[in-house]
């Protein structure tokens, strides 16, 4: 059973920084997709950026293009660096694990949440003013 397990939310100000940190085990292949969403209150779910674990290949949204940076450890951790948090960016995050990345050597993030079976409980992350 594949359970991502998201962690690293939390409350910063305009400007500061937010490290999220997801642990995605028990997939059958090794070579996987990562990705992470965002939903604000009333809004759709977005994605944000995806990382196809097999090669470190990455992809983001253009929100975030160049303030968050998609990463993974040798093992089954995926990260995702946020700086230059914008009140914008407050949304519950959550990470989401599936078989291949949509958009992977384009460089811009175009999966949709249905390429993801498998999802975490999400964690917040709330960026002040």
């Amino acid at each position: 059973q594949v359970q991502p397990v998201e962690s690293g939310g939390g409350s910063v100000q305009a400007g500061g920084s937010l490290r999220l940190s997801c642990v995605a085990s028990g997939y059958t292949y090794r070579s996987k997709c990562v990705g992470w969403f965002r939903q604000a209150p009333g809004k759709e779910r977005e994605g944000v950026a995806d990382i196809y674990t097999g090669d470190g290949t990455t992809t983001y949204a253009d929100s975030v293009k160049g303030r968050f940076t998609i990463s993974q450890d040798n093992v089954n951790t995926v990260f995702l660096q946020m700086n230059s948090l914008k009140p914008e960016d407050t949304a519950m995050y959550y990470c989401a694990a599936g078989l291949y990345c949509s958009g992977r050597y384009s460089g811009v993030f175009r999966g949709t949440t249905a390429d993801f079976p498998y999802w975490g409980q999400g964690t917040q992350v709330t960026v002040s003013s």
